[in-house]
């Protein structure tokens, strides 16, 4: 593990946004789409980490963003969520977007964007995508959650490579 303390935001950014890719790829090894979700304090401390869980009840609503969020908002406090940041191998749907706010949690960074995970996966069944950014999701809130993002999206973009094609 690299030494935090010596990164800078923007490589620390990159450091726990790769970790994200890293649990989308290990979502897929256990049968599941490949998205990951990772929470990390202000300190750099890694708190939780959530695969995409659609396998084995096919729940779409089973999304890693938003099994996080729930994780988080019923294990750690408000203040804690406040300065928290929420690492995401891709853009969060509308409903992650809003289980992220319901949540209290105050910073995301994601990597692909909806966009062009919408290219990716094209018309499959299993993702039909949601056309609406979470930037403007969070933007209706009445509270600012920082938004940072698509990051590494190429990399981000290899964690999906055969997976939609099946």
């Amino acid at each position: 593990m690299a030494n935090l303390s010596a990164l800078s935001p923007s490589e620390r950014d990159a450091h726990f946004l790769r970790l994200s890719f890293e649990v989308a790829r290990r979502a897929v090894a256990h049968g599941n789409h490949p998205f990951g979700a990772v929470l990390v304090d202000r300190e750099g401390n890694l708190l939780l980490e959530a695969e995409n869980g659609y396998m084995p009840s096919h729940d779409g609503t089973a999304h890693a963003e938003r099994l996080l969020a729930t994780q988080a908002c019923t294990t750690l406090d408000p203040g804690t969520l406040r300065s928290t940041t929420l690492y995401s191998s891709a853009e969060p749907c509308a409903m992650c977007a809003g289980a992220i706010y319901w949540a209290g949690i105050g910073r995301l960074v994601y990597g692909l964007s909806e966009h062009r995970l919408r290219d990716l996966t094209g018309n499959h069944p299993e993702n039909p995508t949601l056309d609406l950014p979470c930037r403007e999701v969070f933007g209706r809130g009445q509270r600012s959650t920082e938004v940072l993002g698509p990051l590494l999206e190429d990399e981000a973009a290899a964690v999906h490579a055969g997976v939609w094609d099946k």
